[in-house]
């Protein structure tokens, strides 16, 4: 599979053959589903919490005799029923993780690599660096390139200019390849690669 390679500033610089195993498969809606639930679920704080009656700063002498007032039975005035008490069966911290095998994981990335390059919206650049951290100028670069909204993924090492320059631009994302995932991808209309991180892809999925 051959695409062309451009520059910043959305001039050709050569063409270069894609990984069919890796960017030319037939996309698979229900793996990109279930990576994109596993991110999700996998960030989850957890740190919801309430109070049960155990914890309530109320005292837990009995209200009044068991029987002859004509009222119901009650205890400690910390059980749930009462306004200011406990709450029953509430959330308490926990983790929200749900597994999933590393070989599934690793499948859903290669399927999203390839829906982007289905759907042609795959650009190859030469390099992502600028020699001065200026967010106007590289936006202006992005212009031409047409990118909106987009995840741009480099090499191990991001060059910092560039990162600098971009975090400003609102829709853009610049992580190293180490970095790369299927929900950032999906979320962004445009996935752009670096020839740095076409080459650790492959190697990644040799």
């Amino acid at each position: 599979m051959k695409i062309a390679i451009n520059t910043l500033e959305g001039k050709e610089a050569g063409s270069l053959d894609l990984n069919q195993d890796i960017f030319g498969l037939e996309p698979r809606a229900d793996l990109l589903q279930r990576c994109v639930r596993w991110q999700l679920a996998k960030r989850q704080a957890g740190t919801h919490d309430v109070k049960n009656r155990s914890e309530i700063a109320r005292t837990g002498k009995k209200l009044y005799k068991q029987k002859g007032t004509g009222g119901a039975r009650h205890g400690a005035a910390r059980a749930n029923l009462f306004r200011g008490g406990g709450r029953s069966f509430g959330p308490t911290p926990r983790s929200h993780e749900i597994g999933l095998p590393k070989k599934v994981r690793a499948l859903a990335l290669r399927h999203a690599l390839s829906a982007k390059a289905k759907d042609g919206a795959l650009i190859i650049v030469d390099q992502a660096s600028t020699g001065e951290a200026k967010t106007k100028a590289l936006k202006l670069s992005f212009g031409k390139l047409g990118l909106t909204s987009a995840l741009i993924i480099d090499g191990a090492e991001v060059n910092e200019n560039f990162a600098l320059a971009a975090r400003n631009i609102p829709h853009i994302d610049v992580l190293p390849i180490q970095g790369i995932n299927v929900y950032d991808i999906m979320r962004r209309e445009k996935l752009v690669l670096t020839r740095a991180a076409v080459d650790a892809l492959e190697a990644r999925f040799k």
